[in-house]
């Protein structure tokens, strides 16, 4: 199990560095600059001078690479010029985190809580009206673009009907700040009301971020599910009489889980790295909204930041569910 995560582990060494790699390159080849993302409209030959060579824009490119890995070792990726002027960008990050990590988990917990159920159920009765329902289901979610969804109930549940909140994460209410997870927030101060507020607005941008989660998880789940039903060890505890249920849980279910685990796992991964269409569409105060407004800016300092912590959260999600997936399944290890 040791070498497993060692390898694992270097594996992810690599991939973060290509990472880095792809992103320094990339800032830099966008239209216009740093220099002048930063100065705007005062920018003179003088002050772009003098900017270039206060960050090190002058020196060779392998002389920059080493210093933009060495400052986001320590956490420095420079002051934000358009999201939060004059605001650290890892702070940005750190203050955004805990609502996109609040959407991500409502939106995922309905996505599982709906999708293996539903996929073990469309499985047990294959080729029923039932199950070339769930199918057409998640199809069209899987099909129907994230921000379509989300403007379509935006309007007919929130401005049409007045069912839900239109945008934002709660009411203009006096609520405590503990950890900025507006609804643990409200159970941990005993303040209901807030969490209340909090659960009504996260509705909305849940059921339009957990639609592609649902069908990917429900897909697999259905056909992990068919797969295993085929298996001679379940045709023979069949014919051993056991009872339904310890077939299911002993024999079906639990085998069938190892790929919807790793399908989990990418898709929570995928989730917090990739809210930015829903956080818009509903106004939401996470990442997603920040690296949407940093890359209308030109906000290099928050773009860095935001795309490479968000690979790094995907990165090691991938690990974390390779491990469980080891732990689960020991034939993993030897591959």
């Amino acid at each position: 199990m040791a070498r497993f995560i060692i390898r694992r582990l270097l594996q992810m060494v690599v991939v973060v560095f290509v990472l880095s790699l792809m992103l320094f390159f990339w800032l830099r080849s966008l239209p216009g600059g740093t220099v002048s993302a930063i100065l705007g409209e005062r920018a003179t030959p003088q002050t772009r001078a003098a900017l270039t060579k206060a960050l090190g824009l002058d020196q060779p490119v392998w002389v920059q690479y080493w210093r933009f890995v060495e400052r986001a070792a320590h956490g420095e990726f420079g002051t934000s010029t358009r999201v939060l002027p004059g605001a650290d960008a890892l702070d940005i990050f750190l203050s955004r985190l805990p609502a996109t990590i609040e959407l991500s988990f409502f939106a995922l917990l309905l996505a599982v809580v709906l999708a293996i159920p539903l996929g073990y159920l469309s499985a047990r009765r294959a080729g029923s009206p039932l199950d070339s329902g769930l199918v057409v289901t998640s199809l069209v979610g899987v099909a129907v673009p994230v921000f379509f969804l989300a403007f379509l109930l935006k309007y007919q549940l929130a401005v049409e009907h007045h069912v839900f909140p239109v945008s934002g994460r709660q009411d203009n209410l006096s609520c405590t700040r503990v950890t900025n997870f507006f609804v643990l927030d409200g159970l941990l101060t005993r303040e209901y009301d807030c969490s209340v507020s909090a659960l009504k607005h996260l509705v909305l941008p849940s059921l339009a971020l957990a639609t592609i989660p649902f069908a990917v998880i429900y897909r697999i789940t259905r056909a992990s599910v068919l797969e295993v039903l085929g298996e001679d060890y379940v045709r023979t505890a069949e014919s051993k009489g056991l009872t339904a249920r310890v077939i299911r849980g002993r024999h079906v279910l639990r085998n069938a889980l190892l790929p919807v685990v790793t399908t989990i796992g990418l898709q929570t991964g995928g989730l917090l790295a990739g809210a930015v269409l829903t956080e818009k569409v509903f106004n939401w105060g996470g990442i997603g909204n920040a690296l949407a407004d940093a890359f209308e800016g030109r906000d290099y300092a928050v773009l860095q930041v935001l795309i490479l912590a968000a690979a790094m959260i995907y990165v090691v999600i991938n690990l974390l569910v390779d491990i469980s997936y080891a732990v689960i399944d020991p034939r993993v290890r030897t591959r």
